[in-house]
């Protein structure tokens, strides 16, 4: 395609990225989320990251986790969940969608907010 001065390359003559990419802000539509702290003292490492890695592959929908430093990633993976470096007290945030998500982050953001550390002793 030859290029013509005044048109951005990749574009259409007469479209915009407004149409190109659709006109859909993200505000419009949020996918569910919980920001939640850490309770258990390990943080998100060994026993608690395995724990809550399990609990999140046994979900109906895929879940992210993701720290204000760290891009999220895949919560029912344990290795990168501790790739995060998730201590004691880190605010992390989960998101999911689809049917059920709402359930999910539910029961994620719970477990997140117990100490893993002392369920695990109790088994």
């Amino acid at each position: 395609m030859p290029h013509h001065p005044g048109r951005r390359a990749g574009l259409h003559h007469g479209s915009s990225a407004d149409t190109l990419w659709g006109t859909t802000s993200r505000k419009a539509f949020q996918m569910p989320a919980r920001t939640v702290k850490v309770a258990s003292p390990s943080g998100l490492h060994a026993r608690p990251a395995a724990i809550f890695s399990q609990a999140a592959s046994e979900q109906s929908v895929a879940v992210t986790i993701g720290t204000a430093e760290a891009a999220p990633v895949k919560a029912s993976s344990i290795l990168l969940l501790l790739t995060l470096d998730v201590g004691h007290g880190d605010e992390v945030t989960l998101r999911a969608e689809g049917e059920g998500a709402e359930e999910s982050l539910d029961l994620l953001a719970s477990l997140l907010e117990s100490n893993l550390d002392e369920e695990f002793q109790d088994r």
